[in-house]
């Protein structure tokens, strides 16, 4: 999968405006290091770095640090986060949008925002810099984004249930996750991937069920441990709605597979949910096309109902999988 921040570099090279905004936070700090290390040599980096919060910088002092020219060096680098904290100054407003639609030369700006809203200033931010959205990942691109980590930044291999495990216990704050992963390097031996046992070794606390074994509990017809895992999944905390949700996006897969095959799925899967698909091929295997439909008409009843009756929403599930297995018999 191309790295849109090399992509970046790429086509518009050294220099200019760069704005990382969204409200993933690790994802902007690692790319805001990566910028500062494509752009300054280690000998001068002292003279030509500078480091701004948009809630303590005054403008004054902000217009001085972005016309100050590199010092015996190509590039000079401002990394100016919190950008939101100066939306309220016009001045500041205006020194940013003037420079990132007419950069100095010699200039590499890092603006880092939570934009707390679509505002025209982070409209005009976005259109005049070189723009990289960070948006939380989606729960079923953790596990990925955790094997590849550890491959790429690690050097070790991580196991899907192992990754899953993870990720159902932590969720998606990628900073918390990458600090489990540097725990868990040092859990194994060299040239041996991190386990789920490695992950319990470290002492993380796991989930008795997660939700992706689950969802595999039902594509494999294992109703009656499905029945037994949505009480655990329900108890600790997972929605019977999103569980719902999972399932007609699991359903809807196991359908790609009977009617395209596995190809098919691999193209329309995001990079990072691959790893969704390796399962799914022998479950695809248990159900027809017309059980595969009847499975996301009675799931899309089932949705309705829970929006719309006062009734038990883990009852409506689990009535569900009582038809199933009826079905299914």
């Amino acid at each position: 999968m191309p790295d849109p921040l090399d992509t970046l570099l790429d086509r518009g090279g050294q220099g200019g405006v760069f704005y990382l905004h969204g409200t993933d936070e690790y994802r902007k700090e690692e790319a805001a290091k990566r910028l500062v290390e494509a752009h300054l040599d280690p000998a001068t980096r002292d003279f030509n770095l500078d480091r701004l919060r948009g809630r303590e910088v005054g403008t004054e002092q902000l217009a001085s640090v972005l016309g100050t020219p590199p010092m015996m060096a190509e590039w000079r680098v401002v990394v100016l986060t919190e950008v939101e904290g100066l939306s309220g100054s016009r001045r500041a407003r205006e020194i940013l949008v003037s420079t990132a639609q007419s950069p100095p030369p010699g200039l590499a700006l890092i603006l880092s925002c939570t934009p707390p809203s679509s505002a025209k200033f982070y409209k005009e931010l976005e259109s005049a810099s070189r723009s990289l959205a960070f948006r939380p990942l989606a729960p079923d691109d953790v596990p990925g984004w955790l094997m590849d980590q550890a491959r790429e930044e690690l050097g070790v291999e991580m196991d899907t249930d192992a990754a899953r495990a993870l990720a159902q216990a932590v969720g998606t704050d990628l900073g918390v996750l990458s600090r489990e992963l540097e725990k868990l390097s040092g859990y194994v031996r060299e040239g041996e991937p991190i386990t789920r046992q490695d992950v319990e070794a470290a002492g993380t606390h796991l989930p008795t069920q997660d939700r992706w074994k689950w969802l595999d509990l039902v594509g494999e017809q294992r109703f009656v441990e499905a029945l037994e895992g949505l009480r655990v999944l329900v108890g600790q905390g997972e929605s019977p709605v999103g569980l719902v949700v999972g399932l007609a996006t699991h359903f809807l897969r196991l359908g790609i597979l009977r009617e395209a095959g596995p190809g098919e799925l691999e193209r329309v899967l995001p990079p990072r949910q691959r790893w969704l698909a390796r399962p799914l091929g022998a479950q695809a295997t248990r159900w027809t096309p017309a059980e595969i439909s009847a499975a996301l008409e009675s799931l899309r009843l089932v949705d309705r109902r829970m929006k719309s009756s006062s009734a038990s929403k883990e009852a409506l599930l689990q009535s569900w999988l009582l038809e199933r297995m009826a079905w299914n018999a």
